[in-house]
């Protein structure tokens, strides 16, 4: 008997903890949390990402399923009981390429809009959202296209147009921007080998309604694989590294700055057809800290007008 009081304590501090940190985190948003996470929805890009398409308008669909049953601390070890994640988006992004060239680049330009749901579930408590997220815009992205080599750059925005509450749970917005510089490049051979990735580094500002402030944040998305014919074939996932402290008040965060990272791997395959492609994969997340750990499944569309 005294041993179940003792886990059952302990089971309640961890909880108790946990709620403290989520209302001041918003631990639960979609594309990650104060405490560890970023503004991007890690590994969107695959096949060709550093390929821009010609000049033109084009309309991109990503359908996103993200599951975690376990919330990773600063040595990567399970820090909260009977932890469940489950978020589901849809983005929008609506992509516009000029035939205007700046150093030599097409300059192109693009928002998007994510509708999320978020249910979370704690020893203490539950709660599901649904709404707009933070919409992302860009309004100078350049692209560059030689025989095998593709490259890409630009400056996402993050705007917090997302639905934000500091004293609950779940939250669909950060309630602060970011501000993303990106490198995109891809290596396409003779042969269909594709090589591609996305760097991005996240600058944030501070949440005024807890005056937490996100530390910056690098990562990556990855592919390799194979095209052959109308099919693309291969492995891909992400990285993700935080660089500097998260701090309340201008003070870092516990003696680990609540730094966090992951990596995430996994099989995608793509289809192309007319003006249309569909592109399907899973990522498992591994290593961890100071996020949850989970699994992820996409759909991607792209039609070409």
């Amino acid at each position: 008997m005294n041993q179940y009081l003792s886990h059952s304590k302990k089971c309640m501090f961890y909880a108790v903890v946990f709620l403290i940190l989520m209302s001041i985190l918003g631990i639960s948003n979609v594309y990650a949390t104060e405490g560890g996470g970023g503004a991007y929805p890690k590994g969107a890009e695959d096949f060709m990402a550093g390929a821009v398409p010609p000049p033109g308008t084009y309309f991109i669909n990503y359908l996103m399923f993200y599951t975690a049953d376990k919330f990773k601390d600063g040595s990567g070890k399970s820090a909260v009981p009977d932890f469940d994640l489950k978020v589901t988006a849809n983005v929008f992004r609506l992509l516009h390429v000029t035939k205007t060239q700046i150093f030599g680049g097409y300059w192109g330009m693009h928002i998007f809009v994510p509708i999320v749901n978020v249910d979370i579930s704690v020893p203490l408590g539950s709660q599901s959202r649904t709404g707009i997220g933070d919409i992302i815009i860009d309004p100078f992205i350049l692209s560059w296209h030689f025989k095998n080599w593709h490259f890409a750059t630009g400056i996402d925005i993050y705007i917090p147009t997302g639905q934000y509450d500091k004293n609950r749970i779940a939250n669909i917005g950060r309630n602060y921007w970011t501000f993303e510089p990106i490198f995109a490049f891809t290596y396409l051979s003779d042969s269909g080998l594709d090589i591609s990735s996305k760097f991005m580094y996240d600058i944030n500002t501070e949440n005024k309604d807890t005056n937490y402030k996100s530390g910056q944040e690098f990562h990556f998305d990855y592919t390799v694989g194979k095209k052959i014919d109308n099919w693309s074939l291969g492995v891909g996932g992400y990285y993700y590294k935080q660089i500097t402290n998260d701090k309340i008040n201008g003070v870092k965060v516990r003696t680990d700055g609540n730094k966090g990272q992951v990596f995430a791997i996994g099989p995608q395959v793509k289809y192309d057809h007319k003006n249309m492609s569909f592109t399907l994969k899973y990522q498992k997340e591994m290593e961890a800290k100071n996020k949850p750990e989970g699994d992820k499944f996409w759909f991607k569309f792209i039609y070409a007008f």
